[in-house]
């Protein structure tokens, strides 16, 4: 019998300062959101009581704030986000630095050469990981690509179904985001980085710059993706 492939998750982006309870309220709801107190405390087995306190101190510090929400029959609930503060504790790579560089780019040789600029990040990171990765199965690959994005401040976590040829590849934060926001083509370059290293096709779903709380990617492989490489369990 074919052994089940797990979600494997990388680095968690705790942010600095907030560990304990309020941060893992701060993860789960930059991982998903909006979310009920009540959805809190299940994903993390605290209690009800629990979850709302934490809740409140951090509605007080302005981290995250809540709308009311109907969701069938009964009084409307309370759904929480991060605000603005709130995502801004979670890791931004250099984003000034690089602006202002970028911004110099531009203005001594122009918008085309500093996209080329920022192209040659990923191209990098695909010589190593190709390297890394030749002959690897799926699972690897996904694997190795969400790890070298966890370390770059993505969150990046993936997920495969059985031995399927459909995987996920999950970014919760964009490290870059304000870079990102005044070069487009940053995002596009990185839809091309995830293809040519996973040596799959490669759908993006969700999008962070627009509006979404993650960037999410469908990933279809020629092969299956198994749990195990090479023997399956029995």
């Amino acid at each position: 019998m074919g052994a089940s492939l797990p979600q494997a998750r990388s680095s968690t982006g705790v942010p600095p300062g907030r560990k304990g309870p309020r941060g893992e309220i701060l993860i789960e709801l930059k991982r998903a959101q909006p979310r009920t107190a009540k959805e809190l405390a299940t994903k993390l087995a605290v209690s009800l009581n629990a979850i709302r306190h934490h809740l409140k101190e951090l509605e007080a510090e302005g981290l995250v704030e809540y709308q009311r929400q109907h969701r069938g029959v009964g009084a409307p609930v309370f759904a929480y986000r991060l605000s603005a503060l709130g995502d801004g504790l979670f890791p931004r790579r250099y984003e000034a630095t690089l602006l202002e560089f970028l911004d110099h780019v531009v203005a001594q040789e122009g918008r085309e050469v500093a996209v080329r600029v920022l192209e040659t990040h990923y191209a990098s990171l695909a010589r190593r990981l190709k390297v890394e990765l030749v002959g690897a199965p799926p699972a690897q690959r996904l694997e190795a690509v969400a790890r070298a994005l966890a370390d770059e401040g993505y969150m990046a976590e993936w997920q495969g179904a059985g031995v399927g040829t459909l995987g996920t590849l999950t970014e919760h934060n964009c490290a870059i985001h304000a870079v990102a926001e005044r070069f487009p083509e940053l995002c596009a370059a990185e839809a091309r980085f995830l293809e040519e290293v996973l040596g799959a096709a490669v759908d993006r779903r969700a999008h962070i710059l627009e509006g979404c709380s993650s960037c999410e990617y469908h990933v279809r492989f020629a092969e299956p993706i198994r749990a195990k490489f090479p023997e399956e369990t029995v």
